[in-house]
């Protein structure tokens, strides 16, 4: 608990401030395609893929659409607003989560901050399953995998082909990484995803796009697309993540604006 501690002070003094830090239990507490947006977040998805999805498996997946109000969906609150309010300040709507290591919850992270925001009247949420050694975003869902954004980068299939609205989920639109690339960070620093980055980033007004990212030290992949993005969420797990990991991740990440260090599987008291 103590380095946790003394490592996201040392992220809050070199962020001068900038840092925002929540508190996520791991276990609730409590039980484009063709779309046509508004300003007040009314969509309709007229070639996007609509697909099912089961309460059961989302409850079970740890998913906040899942539960009712309370502690668990509390802190996923006041952490889409923390980070709203950063966006907004500086006019930016392109976020990305990663984490130092493997299993820190940085994908369950990106999804329910996505679904939280997606809940804020005036706010669509694209989230983009950018983790290309391993896409994992579809199974909390329970939905296919494929195809994805290596298919739209690979094969040129349209973006058309490639989104998914989860039904029960307002004003959220996945876009599945696909199958596995052994190549990941070469594609993600590819000129044809950057022209996707900037495409998404302007197409509709409202909209946040959130890219779940592959770990920092695992790979150059979070690396090497930093700089694409407007900003980027660092997710830690409390009693796992070593500060040096947490100070190499941020070293790493310098070419990006770090505005906050989720400490995640924690217990909030």
């Amino acid at each position: 608990m103590e380095r946790i501690k003394q490592a996201l002070e040392r992220a809050r003094a070199e962020r001068q401030g900038q840092t925002v830090a929540a508190v996520v239990s791991e276990a609730p507490v409590t039980p484009a395609a063709q779309e046509t947006e508004t300003a007040q977040a009314n969509v309709v998805y007229s070639q996007t893929r609509q697909l099912e999805v089961s309460a059961t498996e989302l409850r079970e997946n740890r998913v906040v659409s899942a539960f009712e109000s309370g502690a668990f969906t509390d802190a996923y609150k006041i952490l889409r607003t923390q980070v709203l309010q950063r966006l907004e300040e500086n006019d930016w709507n392109v976020l990305a989560v990663t984490s130092p290591g493997q299993g820190e919850g940085k994908s369950l992270t990106a999804l329910n901050l996505a679904i939280s925001m997606a809940m804020e009247i005036g706010h669509t949420v694209l989230l983009v399953d950018a983790n290309l050694r391993n896409p994992s975003l579809h199974n909390h869902l329970g939905l296919p995998g494929e195809p994805g954004l290596s298919d739209y980068l690979l094969e040129d299939t349209p973006l058309s082909d490639l989104f998914v609205h989860p039904k029960s989920i307002d004003h959220l639109t996945l876009l599945p990484g696909g199958r596995s690339l052994h190549n990941s960070a070469e594609m993600l620093n590819s000129p044809k995803m950057t022209r996707l980055v900037d495409e998404l980033k302007s197409r509709y007004a409202g909209r946040i796009v959130i890219f779940d990212l592959p770990p920092v030290l695992d790979a150059a992949d979070a690396m090497a697309f930093a700089p694409y993005v407007d900003a980027t969420l660092l997710v830690v797990e409390y009693g796992k993540t070593k500060r040096k990991e947490i100070e190499h991740a941020l070293d790493l990440l310098s070419t990006t604006n770090v505005i906050g260090t989720v400490l995640n599987k924690a217990d909030a008291h």
